[in-house]
Order: C-alpha cells, then sequence, then structure tokens
C-alpha cells in the first residue's frame, strides 16, 4: 500500500511541477546582499528559525568543516542536530541534514512547494534554500541547528538567525567585489553575526580581523574565546591533538579529516559544542572523540583512490591552497606530482597557481562547469610564469583521464581550485575509475 501511494505521489509531483527546475530558475536572480525578503516569507511562515538555538559558523575558509565537526559531534551526544551548509558537490539535498541524512527526495519536494506557495516576493537560490532549511528543520523538530554562513555575514541570508554561539574560523581576502578590499573591511562584515550578549568563537590570528572581533565582542557585551588564547591547541606527531579550554581538557584527540588546519577547525567545534552547554547541550569526552573521528566531509582533502593517489580538494583561494600545499607535504608522500586545476574567473588564480609551484608539478588545465569559470587558455599563460608543465584539457573528465595515463602508482593526482570541479568528478568518478580499471591503468 505504501509502495502506490509512494508511486503515486512522485508521479503527480513530477507532472505537476519539479522542484529541481524551479531551483535552477532562480539562479538568474545573482546575489542579493539585503535580508528584508528573506525575514518577510520567514515571518509568513510563523518564524521556524526561532524554534530551535543554533550556531552560525562564518569564516573565508573551514566554516564547512567547522559545521560539519560541530554537528558530528552534537548528534553523538545524542542531539538532533540540523545541519545547513552550502554549496553542494552532487545534489542539491546535501545542503540541508539531519544528522548525516540528507532531507529525503519525498520530503524536498513536499518542502519546496510548500515555501513556494507562500512567497510574496521572488527570492534567490540561495535565499530560497536558507528558508527551506530552517522551515524543514521545523517540521523535523531538531534540538539544535548548525548553520554555515554562505557569504560574508551582515547581509548573508542565514543572518537573520539570532544564534547562541557564533564562530568566526578564519579571515583571508576574497569575494572582495562584495565585502571589502581590506582584512579588515572583510572581518567587519562576518563579525556581524557575533550575537549581543552572546559567545564568539573564532581562530583568526591577522592583528587588524582580530581587533575588529575584538572590538565587536566589547560593543556587545559578548563573550570572546580565541585559539591560541583561551582555547589551547597541542598537536603530536602519531597525528592525534590535544585541547584545552576554561572549561575542559581533552588529550590525544583524533580529527577524521587530514590536514593540521582541520586540528584547528575541530578545536573550534569543541569549544562551540562546550559554549551550547548554557543552552542545555552537554556533551560528554566520549561523544566529542566519536563526533570527531567519525566526521566525513567530502571533497575536503578527499582521497577516492590510491595507488596512484587520487586527492580532492576544494581549495578555491589562495589561503586554501597553502592549506592544500601543507598537508601535501606533512600527510603524504608521492614521487611525482600532478594537479588537474581550474577555478573561478573572480579568485586571485595567480596566487593560487603560484602556492602550488613549490611541488613543481605537472598541471593540467581545465574548466570546472559553471558560467563564472576562468577559461583554461586564459589561465595558460599565468600558469607558465610558474611551472615548466601545463596543458589544457578543457573536458574535466577528459583531464583527469588523461592525468591517469601520466601517473605510476606511486604519484599522486590532486584535483583542486574550485568546488564545482571537485563536484563534478565526484559525480562521475565511480563510473570512469571502472573504466580506467578496465583499460589497465
Amino acid at each position: 500500500m505504501f509502495y502506490c501511494e509512494s508511486m503515486a505521489f512522485s508521479i503527480f509531483m513530477m507532472i505537476q511541477w519539479n522542484p529541481y527546475t524551479y531551483l535552477n530558475g532562480l539562479e538568474k536572480m545573482g546575489i542579493r546582499m539585503d535580508l528584508d525578503a528573506v525575514r518577510k516569507i520567514l515571518k509568513v511562515l510563523g518564524n521556524p528559525e526561532r524554534d530551535y538555538p543554533s550556531i552560525l559558523i562564518a569564516g573565508t575558509n573551514g566554516k564547512g568543516s567547522v559545521a560539519a565537526m560541530t554537528a558530528s559531534i552534537l548528534s553523538a551526544g545524542g542531539f538532533s542536530v540540523g545541519l545547513y551548509t552550502s554549496p553542494h558537490l552532487i545534489e542539491i539535498r546535501e545542503r540541508i541534514r539531519i544528522g548525516n541524512v540528507m532531507i529525503p527526495e519525498r520530503d524536498f519536494w513536499e518542502t519546496t512547494r510548500d515555501v513556494d506557495r507562500h512567497l510574496t516576493e521572488p527570492l534567490t537560490y540561495f535565499e530560497f534554500m536558507t528558508v527551506l532549511a530552517f522551515h524543514y528543520f521545523r517540521q523535523r523538530k531538531i534540538d539544535v541547528a548548525v548553520v554555515e554562513v554562505g557569504m560574508g555575514g551582515r547581509l548573508d541570508a542565514t543572518h537573520v538567525v539570532d544564534p547562541s554561539v557564533a564562530v568566526i574560523s578564519h579571515i583571508a581576502l576574497d569575494h572582495q567585489e562584495f565585502l571589502g578590499k581590506r582584512i579588515k573591511d572583510i572581518a567587519g562584515e562576518k563579525s556581524a553575526i557575533i550575537p549581543e550578549r552572546g559567545i564568539c568563537i573564532t581562530g583568526v590570528r591577522q592583528l587588524p580581523a582580530r581587533q575588529v572581533i575584538v572590538d565587536t565582542c566589547r560593543e556587545r557585551e559578548s563573550a570572546l574565546l580565541s585559539i591560541g588564547g583561551e582555547i589551547q591547541v597541542s598537536r603530536h606527531r602519531e597525528g592525534t591533538f590535544s585541547y584545552r579550554s576554561p572549561a575542559h581538557a581533552y588529550p590525544h584527540l583524533r580529527c577524521g579529516l587530514v590536514g593540521a588546519h582541520q586540528q584547528v577547525n575541530a578545536a573550534l567545534a569543541v569549544a562551540s559544542v562546550e559554549a551550547m552547554a548554557v543552552k542545555g547541550f552537554t556533551v560528554g569526552e566520549e561523544a566529542i572523540r566519536e563526533g570527531l573521528r567519525t566526521v566525513s566531509w567530502e571533497g575536503r582533502l578527499e582521497v577516492l583512490q590510491k595507488a596512484p593517489v587520487l586527492l580532492l580538494d576544494g581549495a578555491h583561494n589562495p589561503a586554501g591552497i597553502g592549506s592544500l600545499c601543507r598537508a601535501l607535504r606533512n600527510n603524504f608522500s608521492f614521487r611525482r606530482h600532478i594537479v588537474v586545476f581550474g577555478v573561478l574567473r573572480d579568485k586571485h588564480y595567480p596566487d593560487m597557481v603560484r602556492r602550488l609551484s613549490v611541488f613543481q608539478p605537472l598541471m593540467i588545465l581545465t574548466q570546472p562547469p559553471s558560467e563564472r569559470s576562468m577559461p583554461p587558455a586564459e589561465l595558460l599563460p599565468v600558469t607558465r610564469g610558474f611551472l615548466q608543465r601545463a596543458e589544457i584539457i578543457q573536458s574535466p573528465v577528459d583531464a583527469l583521464k588523461y592525468a591517469f595515463s601520466l601517473a605510476g602508482e606511486d604519484d599522486l593526482i590532486c584535483v583542486t581550485g574550485s568546488l564545482y570541479l571537485v563536484g563534478e568528478i565526484k559525480k562521475t568518478f565511480p563510473s570512469m575509475g571502472t573504466m580506467i580499471a578496465a583499460e589497465g591503468k
């Protein structure tokens, strides 16, 4: 009986309306730096974002990883956790999760249709997805939401929440056309998420940016906990790290995500969970260890295969590439390095290529599936200023096939420069991997 009802629902919805087509149509709205439209529709829906406490996480890099780890720890502690992140790699439903489970297909169709019926004015793609997440989280009666800011903070659609805890993971130059040309300007945009008389946790070290955060916390009478200050992280040779804060000390924690930068992100996640104790979210040491050990976050130093190693990393700005390079140096061994690289036009790609050039890899330039992507032919002259070998293969899939044709078992292939590129490779690799194996490479 259930099967028939489910089939009938699917056929009816497909005939009447398709949320994927609808959402794709919203992309033409572009980016809107304003909260009014989001506030209006949330009010019509009864302000679902107020029905549960939230942790709001901003940052140039690392915010998605911090969100994933925070949600993993709280889930291990027995709480129902709504996780909202962006962008997605393959499937739009990745953005909205309860625990580690994507919003089911049927719920996605029904909730998208429900939000659309209540609209009084058009929303952008990101605004609609944000409203959809908050509405769905209330329907599922979650205990707490972990929300990743899309871009900036002050005028980001997620900033309609009044967070119990605000996290600012990291600040670097990115999205300068929207957030300002100086680190200080960008810090001001991100610091806007700090709540009045709340708690802010940060990993920001640069003095100009950190001073903005300090000043904002002082103005808003909010407590500030910082990595390197109140929060101490000690790394150990065997790959673990120890955490110490005014509240707790946890020796030899192990993080399921690779890289020294992820240990800092893990410390931010632990501190966020500790701060939620005042809201009744007490999580024990065992859950903290389990949440960090079992966390997964695709497309960030993700190994898809070995011999040769195929590594995917969504680093899309110079600071992210810097973290990738440190991880390559400290966490991987290889004979030769092959990079499949594609980037968006609005990124600081010369500095990204310069940082990757330290390994003098063979670089295969390709084009991510985005209207904003940089054509490889325009990228080639920049690349040849830093590298001896650079080639163009337009299709990401063909670029990876070519990389495999060149790689030996002791080599490493790294796909990086854009999350759009990483998502395209993840989507096609299972079938492509079978083809490569059949060809004997």
